[in-house]
């Protein structure tokens, strides 16, 4: 957090939880709303059939998915997509996780001492580079395969994808949670395993010697300018 400037604590996902007893059990919610308020700085349980996102609980593993949505004509009555069949293909190719939980634990990594199965980042996307980098200094340099449907952007790509996957995945957003959580129009995602998080931030603490102020410095700008 403050080798980045975040303006918020990464959130910590657990799939198989002991529910803390500083945790709030939400009611009604949203996946990506449950987030919101970890990131926010709680720690929050959210179990699966209080879930209000039909596409959310089935991705989660807790319900199966609607039938309009399951034909695609749910996302042509909302305007993401023309064809019916564009959205039903969007969600065929929708990851799912498979598992016979009963709620998940979110958390501010910064307020709660657990090793996380997925952990989340929302914010500028310069802030989200240097993590993206970290994982790549990790990896010996191999290119990010990133995958998204601009569609979960929160519970899929974020969280079920680089759990599913044991790596990173970058999200530009969707439709719902930019409708639903106060996610700024400048903001983005990144997930990546909980596994990786020492190494990533041995990382970052490498980047942060040089390349992160030199970045933000923008002394090839001023020189173009003749500051």
């Amino acid at each position: 957090m403050s080798i980045l400037d975040l303006s918020a604590s990464p959130v910590g996902v657990k799939f198989h939880e002991k529910v803390p007893e500083n945790a709030v059990i939400l009611k009604k919610h949203r996946y990506c709303q449950a987030l919101m308020r970890a990131r926010r700085g709680e720690v929050v349980v959210l179990p699966g059939d209080e879930i209000t996102c039909p596409a959310a609980a089935r991705a989660l593993g807790f319900s199966e998915l609607p039938e309009k949505l399951k034909t695609g004509k749910g996302l042509v009555g909302f305007g993401i997509v023309e064809e019916e069949e564009t959205g039903a293909q969007m969600f065929q190719d929708m990851p799912e996780l498979k598992w016979r939980g009963r709620s998940i634990l979110l958390y501010p990594l910064d307020r709660h001492d657990e090793k996380p199965d997925v952990v989340v980042v929302e914010d500028q996307p310069e802030k989200l580079m240097w993590i993206a980098l970290a994982y790549l200094n990790l990896m010996g340099g191999r290119r990010i395969n990133s995958s998204t449907a601009v569609l979960q952007a929160v519970c899929v790509d974020a969280t079920i994808i680089p759990y599913l996957n044991s790596g990173f995945n970058i999200s530009l957003g969707c439709y719902g949670c930019r409708d639903a959580t106060d996610i700024g129009t400048e903001d983005a995602l990144v997930g990546f395993h909980g596994d990786m998080l020492p190494e990533i931030v041995k990382k970052l603490k490498y980047l942060y010697k040089r390349a992160i102020p030199r970045s933000r410095a923008k002394n090839a700008l001023k020189n173009l300018r003749g500051d």
